[in-house]
């Protein structure tokens, strides 16, 4: 991130009323004008938990995070830049029905419209351009998402002050704050189900996640570095079952694993492989790539990826 932009994220809510695609807009008090939802990034935040957060403060509804729309850039009136990141987010009749919105100091009104509509009444040219890169997801019928998100477990101590088994090895006193700073972003995306292996600093990784969802860690050794070592590992079950439920899950293992989980995703979706899947699998302690796949038709390839860093 560049020091001197001022970051923030934000959504495109939709939702299908009597087989009619409906898009949010929101109109500010202050202002008088019609925009998307969005609000700057808090400290320590990752820009999914801001656009979640955000959306909910505004609105009322609370989303989970689909495919990536775009990023937009302008100057504020201080000349400072500012750089927004927006999602697509389906808001369900449940998450509306929960809503306790009132029109506000902030937001006078919110108003479910059709895109045709929304073009139009869009007060800013740069959130017009984020429509339009939603535009293209309906076009293309790949809309509604189901994410599968690749973790890297968090920074353990190194194996050379480590005397014990290598699965054994504990998480870092950093590792520990990484694991709860991507618990916010990963329930962003709607995470319910956590796979993990069974090494320690993967499950530690994982266990705030655990916590905050109340729900148990399934661990497998499928996907563990041992079994990776030994020429065993078995990226492709694991994946093969997380395509078939069509549900969002995490899957937290090791460095040299995450290439093959990313090309067994590849391959169960019939997706051409490239770089891109490299750079989706290179990731730091405590990242992950989120890959966005069709609830429709997984087998039309991978809609989206992105790649998120912990702060810390």
């Amino acid at each position: 991130m560049t020091e001197t932009a001022v970051y923030a994220a934000g959504g495109v809510l939709w939702r299908v009323v009597e087989g009619k695609l409906l898009v949010l807009l929101i109109h500010r008090t202050r202002y008088k004008d019609v925009t998307l939802p969005k609000g700057k990034v808090d400290p320590g935040e990752m820009l999914a938990e801001t656009a979640s957060r955000e959306i909910f403060e505004e609105t009322g509804i609370r989303v989970s995070l689909g495919v990536p729309v775009g990023v937009s850039r302008y100057r504020m009136p201080n000349r400072r830049e500012k750089i927004v990141h927006y999602w697509a987010a389906e808001a369900t009749d449940a998450a509306i029905r929960s809503s306790a919105f009132v029109p506000n100091k902030e937001i006078a009104a919110l108003e479910w419209v059709s895109l045709k509509k929304a073009f139009k009444r869009l007060s800013y040219p740069v959130d017009t351009e984020i429509l339009e890169h939603f535009a293209r997801l309906v076009d293309e019928g790949v809309l509604r998402t189901f994410p599968i998100i690749a973790l890297r477990h968090a920074k353990a101590v190194a194996r050379e002050e480590w005397n014990g088994a290598d699965a054994a090895r504990p998480l870092s006193p950093r590792g520990r704050s990484q694991a709860n700073s991507i618990v916010g972003p990963l329930l962003a995306f709607g995470t319910r189900k956590i796979v993990s292996s069974p090494a320690v600093r993967c499950v530690k990784t994982v266990q705030p996640l655990s916590a905050a969802l109340g729900r148990k860690i399934d661990k497998t050794e499928l996907i563990s570095q041992d079994a990776w070592e030994e020429g065993k590992s078995d990226a492709r079950t694991i994946i093969g079952e997380r395509v078939r439920t069509r549900k969002p899950a995490v899957l937290c293992t090791h460095g040299p694993v995450l290439p093959e989980i990313l090309t067994e995703i590849a391959l169960a979706t019939g997706t051409l492989r490239g770089s891109y899947l490299g750079s989706a699998s290179a990731l730091e302690a405590g990242a992950f790539s989120v890959v966005h796949l069709s609830v429709d038709n997984p087998g039309s390839g991978i809609v989206a990826i992105e790649t998120h860093a912990p702060k810390t």
